[in-house]
């Protein structure tokens, strides 16, 4: 086998502190250049089953005097490194699961080998058969069938819509959303034989995807798994039972039904929070288009086979939503504004169908959502992928600096405290409210209020201008 020349990268002294600084965590692994190729190849299935991550082959790990400590001991030459590369490239046929360079440093013995594994959309099995993920810092063989099939709908190599469900085929094909859906959008087809032909029902019982369009109570059929529960907490820190404004409320119906209501029900709340602005307590306001995108999204994508409903979570200055589901396919938080895998085909494409489609752009639902909270000059959304779901954040912070917040509410105050500033920028932390004063101060902008310089008294107004 003749491999083309691996890249050699010559590194800093600083980047090489740094590296053997790095903990391993659900992203890195650090192992001696002795480890053998096949034991090399359970980390890569492991990390390309879950989220990607990153190996670096040849760091020695020793018990110091105060605790582990780290050595560079690298590979002899890049020949030293083909039995790693021969084992990699018999994982995949194509072999674009990795990426290999050659780190280097001038005051360092050896080549590391620096290994970049890519979530990839089939499973990726080690050299002994078996398929492995990622869990914190270390790695989890896939063990049995129940495994497998949970890391298929992971993969989304599977789908938890297809699974037939025994109730009968008249509750689908006479339920008053399925008459409403015939008349408006095929009235000259029959429920029955509608149903049958987009594959929603199977042989006379219907999926999961059928349930979820066509029934008028999916959540009778499918409890604890396709509801969306709306919370209000009356806090800016985790959400706890003590800080909520009132019982969770539990929105059910059809899926296309449901992201209306969700989103009527969430408007509903949030016109009643009242946020401090440079002009005093404004109601605050999230474009409706973003959660309308990112609550149609959780509906459509999230993992059906966990028995979790979506949340939507309300606080003063934020709202979480999150999707029972890790990303399917080679979807990740680095790519998912472009890349589209669908984990629910059936219900994506038949939704749409609805004449009140709630993914009208089909593709484009979270790129509207960052577009629109830009227009309101907010910040981006968040998104974070945890072990069994995916949270979009939609933050109340504007784009705008905190100094300029700052100075935008001295234009109609006398003078500002670090409470009402941290309220006013989202900053939470008083000491780094206090370096945006001492900034504003340096600058000529601010000077500090008379009799109000110590404790929680302290104030701040515009310098007065000789």
């Amino acid at each position: 086998m003749i491999f083309m020349p691996i890249k050699e990268i010559d590194i800093s002294d600083d980047e090489v502190e740094q590296l053997l600084l790095t903990p391993e965590n659900h992203f890195v692994d650090m192992k001696a250049i002795e480890i053998a190729p096949a034991s090399v190849t359970k980390l890569v299935s492991a990390f390309a089953n879950t989220s990607g991550g990153e190996l670096f082959i040849g760091i020695d790990e020793r018990i110091g005097r105060t605790g582990p400590e780290r050595a560079w001991r690298g590979f002899a030459n890049q020949e030293a490194v083909n039995g790693l590369i021969q084992a990699l490239e018999k994982m995949s046929p194509l072999g674009n699961h990795y990426t290999v360079d050659l780190l280097l440093n001038k005051h360092q013995k050896g080549l590391l080998a620096h290994v970049t594994v890519f979530k990839a959309r089939e499973i990726l099995y080690a050299t002994n058969g078996k398929a492995y993920v990622r869990r914190g810092a270390q790695k989890l063989p896939v063990e049995d069938d129940d495994a497998l099939t949970r890391l298929k709908y992971d993969k989304g190599l599977s789908t938890f819509e297809d699974e037939l469900i025994e109730i009968e085929l008249q509750e689908l094909a006479n339920s008053n959303t399925t008459i409403d859906f015939m008349l408006n959008v095929v009235p000259s087809a029959e429920p029955e034989a509608f149903l049958e032909k987009q594959r929603v029902v199977v042989k006379g019982r219907p999926t999961v995807a059928g349930i979820l369009l066509f029934a008028d109570e999916p959540q009778a059929i499918l409890p604890k798994r396709s509801a969306i529960k709306v919370f209000r907490y009356h806090t800016k820190n985790e959400g706890e039972r003590d800080t909520l404004a009132f019982d969770p409320v539990t929105i059910e119906g059809p899926a296309c039904d449901l992201v209306y209501r969700a989103v009527d029900k969430c408007k509903e709340v949030i016109e009643a929070i009242q946020k401090l602005g440079p002009a005093g307590l404004e109601t605050v306001s999230y474009p409706e288009e973003a959660l309308h995108e990112i609550v149609t999204n959780a509906v459509l994508h999230r993992d059906y086979s966990i028995a979790a409903d979506v949340q939507v979570r309300i606080f003063d200055d934020r709202i979480e939503i999150e999707s029972p589901g890790r990303f399917p396919g080679h979807v990740t938080v680095a790519n998912v504004l472009n890349e589209q895998f669908a984990r629910n085909p059936k219900l994506v494409r038949l939704a749409n169908k609805f004449p009140n489609a709630p993914n009208k752009d089909v593709g484009e639902g979270l790129n509207t959502a960052f577009e629109a909270m830009e227009k309101l000059r907010l910040k981006a959304p968040t998104i974070e992928e945890h072990d069994n779901s995916v949270v979009v954040i939609l933050r109340h912070e504007s784009l705008a600096s905190p100094e300029q917040l700052v100075m935008e509410y001295l234009d109609t105050h006398d003078e500002i405290t670090n409470l009402i500033a941290r309220d006013l920028t989202g900053i939470r932390s008083e000491n780094s409210m206090k370096d945006v004063f001492y900034r504003l101060r340096t600058r000529g902008l601010l000077e500090p209020v008379p009799g109000k310089t110590v404790g929680n008294k302290a104030a701040w107004r515009k310098a007065k201008k000789e």
